[in-house]
């Protein structure tokens, strides 16, 4: 396992910015200690805990940004669903935003060929209206957003040992 460090004056300059900040410190350190990309090789370098924060990080960029339609078409589908970050989320007990990526899991199942072909821009935007199936999982997902970040960062600052080392 690498080590991950994070710098107490980091973490706590970014408490006062917010949980998105608070959160980042986390992954930024998780990165840097992989060397800044995330693959099969340096998965296995993380615990599932810090995996299942990359995972929610990425689910949140993409899914805030266009929906579970972008997340499945931009390559992330089997980072999010085939590892058990829904799995871990139940455990660390957030039941709804699991619930949610098993429905979206089944979905991508259902969907992924034709989603994840390479395609126009063009294409990609006709592909939000051919997959409105997503359509309440994402708004599900922008609706509880905010209380879910709370929830992460509240649940990564009860068990910071499994995150990172922090030093002074």
């Amino acid at each position: 396992m690498k080590e991950v460090i994070v710098k107490d004056a980091d973490l706590q300059k970014a408490a006062m910015e917010g949980m998105d900040a608070f959160l980042q410190v986390f992954v930024k350190a998780m990165y840097d200690a992989i060397g800044g990309e995330l693959t099969t090789e340096t998965m296995a370098e993380l615990n599932a805990d810090q995996l299942t924060l990359l995972a929610w990080d990425t689910l949140h960029q993409e899914v805030m940004d266009g929906g579970f339609v972008q997340l499945i078409h931009n390559g992330y589908g089997p980072f999010i669903f085939k590892n058990p970050v829904a799995k871990v989320l139940r455990l660390w007990e957030m039941r709804e935003l699991s619930k949610l990526i098993y429905e979206a899991h089944t979905l991508w199942l259902k969907h992924r060929e034709k989603i994840e072909k390479d395609c126009t821009d063009e294409e990609f935007m006709a592909l939000f209206e051919q997959f409105p199936d997503f359509d309440d999982l994402d708004d599900q997902f922008v609706e509880y957003e905010e209380e879910w970040t709370e929830d992460i960062a509240h649940y990564v600052d009860d068990h910071l040992e499994r995150f990172a080392t922090i030093e002074e």
